[in-house]
């Protein structure tokens, strides 16, 4: 059984910044592509960023590109994304999750859908206040 357990959300001031982890089990994790979506009260969960299994390509949504970097560390079977400059709007629940297929292509446009993965983290709540 596959289970993500995400880390490191808070509350922070705008312009802070903040690290999140996320620890998977159940599955050799460093053959697929992982990813960070979230979604704020009254919204639909929305794509944040992807990495591939190797960590070499990654893909991001315009509203975070240049302020939110996602890698990864295969030996230890984990995730992060480092959150820079975050603004109100950035307010939501964080949540991890990993793709369906190993070798999953990052660099495409499905690798924003929610439907390129099959298991999802509890979430972890971040609030940026002004």
């Amino acid at each position: 059984q596959v289970r993500l357990v995400e880390s490191g959300g808070g509350l922070v001031q705008a312009g802070g910044s903040l690290r999140l982890s996320c620890a998977g089990s159940g599955r050799t994790f460093s053959m697929y592509a992982m990813g960070w979506f979230r979604q704020a009260p009254g919204k639909e969960r929305e794509f944040v960023a992807a990495i591939n299994w190797s960590g070499v390509n990654t893909n991001y949504a315009d509203s975070v590109k240049g302020r939110f970097t996602i890698s990864r560390d295969n030996a230890k079977n984990t995730v992060f994304l480092q959150m820079n400059s975050l603004k109100p709007e950035d307010t939501a629940v964080y949540y991890c999750t990993v793709s369906r297929k190993p070798y999953t292509l990052v660099q495409v446009t499905s690798t924003r859908s929610t439907r390129e993965y099959d298991a999802w983290g509890q979430g972890t709540q971040v609030t940026v206040w002004s």
